[in-house]
């Protein structure tokens, strides 16, 4: 494989459940190892450099009978799935028992097929990390109960949602430190030295099988989050942080490995700084949401930052975008992340307009009937930044001017990608009104004139260039419409 590009998209796979609906499609129980050929090419025909299958390890029995004695999980699996039956929770793909290949979706030997198959068309296989916590049936309860954050049995009984007895022993069960514990989990001692090794071991175990890692809640394990969390419980902070020391071991030997964060509060810069290569934008879906200008502002942030941010619209996280968001806004979002530097993730599902976000403790979701016109849609721009000036090019945002009487142009993004001759212009109007804008052109493209063609829609528009460097291209764009221009 040659090496990631600077800029990839990566589709993230809910494994379990894609594997139900595939099974019923072909009228066959499929594993890893036996999804059609044509099921893999289809994701390559839409251009991305990497699938995360999540969810791929050892279930939990465990972690299966705490989901389906809690009240408030029951609720959310009816609410995804009004038929759920007990059957369908599998066990939450963050409750890992043993970082194996569950043997219902084909063990090891399946993966290696799925990966083959990947590579075979240019894909790279991204898998899940946990570092924060294990399932209450981990071996580790019982062969390395010292590498867990330990209670009390007073403990137990006064607060058993906070504790949990396992083999005599009593554990603190998962958290992090603005919410209540996960009732499924039970907390590692980041703190700890022999933990610590093991977690190395692991990853390397983990990257022996895939080309990158996606590390769930990485800024859990600062020892400054620990210390706030968990205080005398996990001792006193050791010289070094968590993932640095981790990070090099597993580059020693794979050098092009990718390490991804799942990280909120901020932190996506520390977490860049202490080894990984990608860190989730939090903070730009959430201003998505709101005003264009604090958009913006976002974007402002240096380039070497940027380009260590994965932009998405949706992840098995964060609601569907099509039950959020109306159908223009967004395409127009969509735009907007695919064409801003660093990786981005798209999410199985979203292509075609699902609206159920699906616990990732279930093994399969309801019916719904794809939207074909936004399917059509992403096609398109998913086709468009497959050239080669979104994976490797330089990326600029632009200046953008209005007038006295007319502010709207603070509705309207804009930023340019070069990679020798080859220009796009990404024009966006993030608002729900029509909005008008001079945009400042950040090339030498004066003395000329200039045919800006629309890859999206079609259109066709012949400028100056002169007018394009100063006063900027006159735009005026209708509520979260869009340009995809190649000049």
């Amino acid at each position: 494989m040659p090496r990631w590009p600077r800029n990839p998209s990566i589709l993230e796979i809910n494994t379990w459940v894609w594997i139900s609906d595939l099974s019923r499609k072909y009228g066959a129980f499929l594993n890893l190892a036996s999804i059609p050929s044509s099921e893999w090419q289809a994701v390559a025909e839409l251009g991305f450099d990497a699938v995360w299958l999540m969810g791929v390890w050892e279930r939990s029995p465990a972690g299966v009978a705490i989901g389906n004695a809690n009240r408030p999980l029951l609720d959310s699996f009816r609410n995804a799935l009004p038929d759920f039956h007990t059957a369908d929770n599998v066990g939450s793909a963050y409750c890992v028992r043993r970082y194996v290949v569950d043997s219902r979706l084909g063990g090891r030997g399946a993966l290696e097929v799925a990966r083959r198959e990947l590579a075979q068309r240019g894909m790279r296989l991204v898998l899940d990390f946990v570092p924060n916590h294990v399932a209450p049936d981990h071996p580790w309860t019982i062969e390395h109960p010292e590498y867990f954050i330990r209670g009390d049995a007073s403990e137990a009984e006064r607060d058993p949602d906070s504790f949990l007895t396992v083999a005599g022993s009593v554990f603190a069960r998962g958290r992090d430190p603005y919410f209540p514990a996960w009732p499924d989990v039970l907390q590692l001692n980041a703190f700890h030295p022999g933990y610590r090794q093991a977690a190395h071991d692991t990853v390397a175990y983990i990257a022996s099988q895939c080309d990158g890692v996606r590390c769930d809640m990485a800024m859990l394990m600062l020892n400054a989050i620990v210390s706030r969390t968990w205080g005398s419980r996990a001792g006193a902070p050791p010289p070094a942080e968590y993932w640095p020391d981790l990070v090099a071991a597993v580059r020693a030997a794979h050098p092009d490995f990718v390490f991804i964060a799942e990280a909120y509060w901020d932190l996506e810069w520390e977490l860049q700084q202490q080894g990984f290569d990608f860190c989730y934008d939090k903070r730009l879906y959430d201003r998505l949401h709101g005003d264009p200008e604090n958009v913006r502002l976002h974007l402002c942030a240096s380039l070497e930052f940027q380009e260590k941010l994965v932009r998405f619209v949706e992840n098995h996280d964060e609601p569907r975008a099509a039950a959020v968001f109306s159908p223009q806004q967004q395409r127009a979002i969509a735009v907007t992340i695919a064409t801003l530097p660093g990786a981005r993730l798209f999410h199985e599902g979203q292509m075609e307009g699902r609206r159920v976000r699906v616990p990732v403790f279930l093994g399969r979701r309801p019916d719904e009937s794809p939207d074909e016109e936004l399917r059509a849609f992403y096609g398109k721009l998913l086709g468009a930044i497959r050239d080669p000036v979104f994976h490797e090019g330089q990326w600029r945002l632009c200046e953008r001017t209005g007038w006295p009487d007319n502010a709207s142009f603070r509705n309207i993004l804009t930023w340019t990608w070069r990679n020798g001759d080859d220009r796009r212009l990404i024009v966006v109007n993030l608002s729900g009104s029509t909005s008008q804008a001079r945009v400042e052109v950040p090339w030498d493209v004066g003395g000329r004139a200039w045919t800006l063609t629309d890859t999206l829609s079609g259109e066709g528009f012949e400028r100056d260039g002169n007018e394009m460097r100063w006063p900027g291209l006159y735009v005026s764009l209708e509520p979260w419409k869009f340009h995809f221009f190649v000049l």
